[in-house]
């Protein structure tokens, strides 16, 4: 089957006045639309078609720029809308806080991990939080759709929490002012979605 666009979990103004209505609706109907749409269109009558998206990203670098790029933002925009929420914010618990608290020293210091990463990713590209091989918490972030499944990765890792820093993400609200966009996302993540998430990656890596 080929890959479909999910609809979103909640309402294109739900996560206002940290995101606008304006920029989710461009976002998912278009951005992440064209993603998908291109994506079929890469891998139609090839040996990929019918395969999990994780499983194509993982040898991304192996299937050309059509399949990397938008492999990548067909999969970096799924999990983008699900780690955000209108009741997001507020601090995660249980595994998770401790997890943070043993691989950064606080949730306060993670975020500042996060924000630099985010802030200080040169043009186009993505922030991220992830588990790695041996089961810790790490931030990184990577450019244009590229994730950290990807093989061509700088640091490879299973993502449980990203955010989208293309401008197009961001710019009809804060303009030039990304450093504000990045604080305001806090206001929105879903920590019980991203404790699912890390609760999924490390049972994998126990097995």
């Amino acid at each position: 089957m080929a890959f479909k666009l999910p609809a979103l979990p909640y309402e294109y103004d739900a996560l206002q006045p940290h995101i606008d209505k304006r920029t989710m609706k461009i976002h998912h109907t278009k951005h992440h639309n064209g993603y998908t749409t291109k994506l079929n269109a890469a891998i139609e009558g090839t040996k990929l078609k019918g395969k999990k998206i994780e499983e194509i990203l993982k040898n991304a670098s192996k299937h050309g720029a059509g399949v990397r790029n938008n492999g990548g933002g067909y999969y970096n925009h799924n999990m983008f809308w699900k780690v955000m929420s209108p009741k997001g914010g507020g601090q995660p618990k249980g595994k998770l806080a401790k997890a943070i608290d043993a691989d950064f020293g606080s949730l306060d210091k993670m975020i500042a991990e996060f924000k630099a990463a985010a802030g200080t990713r040169f043009g186009s590209g993505w922030a991220w939080v992830c588990v790695s091989s041996r089961g810790k918490l790490f931030v990184t972030s990577t450019p244009n759709q590229d994730n950290p499944l990807m093989d061509c990765a700088d640091k490879k890792g299973t993502p449980i929490l990203c955010l989208d820093v293309w401008e197009h993400a961001y710019y009809l609200k804060y303009q030039n002012k990304r450093p504000d966009y990045v604080a305001a996302f806090f206001n929105v993540v879903d920590w019980s979605a991203v404790s699912k998430l890390y609760s999924k990656a490390t049972a994998k890596k126990k097995k």
